[in-house]
């Protein structure tokens, strides 16, 4: 069977000022193209179909387009909800439309119910994981403690209790969205911390044929049998180095995996650029970058006047603008972000507690900070999921 695997969609989602519709629109048109030219025999989307709960109508329109398409090719496509998506209304219609070959999973009750589709050498099973928040969801999967490889974990017994129930031969694909460990992050994804860890192992989904995963945005292959698929589009400078893509996976008859990259359009080249305001409007070596959206890094000892404007006369799609003069790490100028840069709400609790007391946190107080950010992040999830 052929599969095409995608994620990270965010529909919905600007680039910094920029509207991305129009590129999300090249995608979608893109991914029909791919489906028929590659005679892909069904879509797989791993969650954050849109980038937030309650998305514009525009990007819902263009997720309806998308669907109309893919279930006029007669392809069947199966989607999980991310952490981005509000599960409840991506799930609206899920019985109706499961009619037409589109199967949204959005309930982690139904994680061991598969989708099961059919080629020439029998029966694939396609197990749907969508993002599970371990507070929400802990009571759901009999767990003690609320975290991210626990409930992955009995999720996965789930999937491996059902699959050993059907034919034998019965191949498995299982959408999963989550953080595994050795994938690589970047800054435009939405940190899913619990209790101070983020990764699962990627052995928490043994006994599996493939795993399709969405979360992270750089394309990714952990195992030969696990992989990310990373966004279609850049959501951050970050993404700068990716190259954007889709997998195109053979699933044979006994199980083997084989897969290929197919690049998604782009939209526009991006470039981060570093060094003081002059060098980066006199170097000939930039000229390669004068189309791209440029994120530009200034280290001019002062802050020169008006770089937004002189910037954009070389460069007139330049997005974003940082000044990071060159300082020893312990100049007292060195501003506030960069030395919070790269550290965690926790990291950041413990300093102040340390600033203010001299001392930092024992283990109890440490455990109680842990755990208020951890309640706050779910008391964040349910408001958003509510509205």
């Amino acid at each position: 069977m052929r599969l095409l695997h995608t994620s990270d969609w965010h529909l919905g989602r600007a680039f910094h000022r920029v509207n991305m519709l129009g590129a999300q629109a090249g995608f979608v048109d893109h991914l029909v193209e791919t489906v028929r030219e590659h005679g892909v025999e069904a879509v797989v989307v791993s969650g954050d179909v849109y980038d937030r709960a309650v998305p514009p109508l525009a990007a819902v329109e263009l997720f309806d387009d998308a669907l109309h398409r893919l279930a006029g090719l007669g392809v069947p496509t199966v989607m999980i909800s991310g952490n981005h998506d509000s599960a409840r209304r991506l799930g609206v219609g899920a019985g109706l439309i499961d009619r037409a070959g589109i199967h949204l999973r959005t309930d982690p009750a139904g994680c061991g119910s598969p989708v099961v589709l059919h080629d020439a050498y029998g029966d694939v099973a396609f197990y749907g994981l969508p993002y599970l928040e371990p507070a929400l969801v802990k009571a759901e999967f009999g767990v003690e403690k609320a975290g991210h490889e626990a409930v992955l974990a009995a999720a996965m017994d789930r999937v491996r209790a059902d699959l050993a129930t059907r034919a034998r031969g019965t191949r498995s694909v299982v959408l999963a969205h989550a953080f595994v460990t050795g994938g690589e992050q970047s800054d435009s994804e939405r940190d899913i911390t619990v209790g101070g860890v983020a990764a699962v192992p990627s052995g928490v989904f043994d006994g599996v044929d493939y795993v399709a995963l969405g979360h992270l945005h750089g394309c990714q292959t952990l195992t030969g049998r696990v992989r990310y698929s990373g966004s279609p589009l850049p959501y951050s400078f970050s993404e700068a180095a990716h190259r954007k893509s889709m997998w195109l996976v053979d699933l044979d008859a006994g199980g083997a995996v084989t897969a290929e990259r197919v690049d998604c359009p782009v939209p526009r080249a991006l470039a981060r650029l570093r060094g003081t305001l002059e060098e980066l409007l006199a170097d000939p070596e930039l000229t390669a970058h004068e189309e791209a959206w440029v994120e530009a890094t200034l280290t001019d000892p002062v802050r020169p006047a008006d770089p937004m404007a002189r910037l954009t006369e070389r460069f007139p799609h330049t997005l974003s603008l940082v000044f990071d003069p060159e300082r020893a790490p312990d100049d007292p100028a060195v501003s506030y972000a960069r030395r919070l840069a790269g550290r965690s709400d926790q990291q950041i609790a413990e300093d102040f507690v340390s600033h203010v007391r001299g001392a930092g946190p024992d283990d109890h107080e440490q455990t109680v900070l842990r755990d208020t950010f951890d309640a706050v992040r779910a008391d964040d999830t349910l408001r958003e999921v509510a509205r």
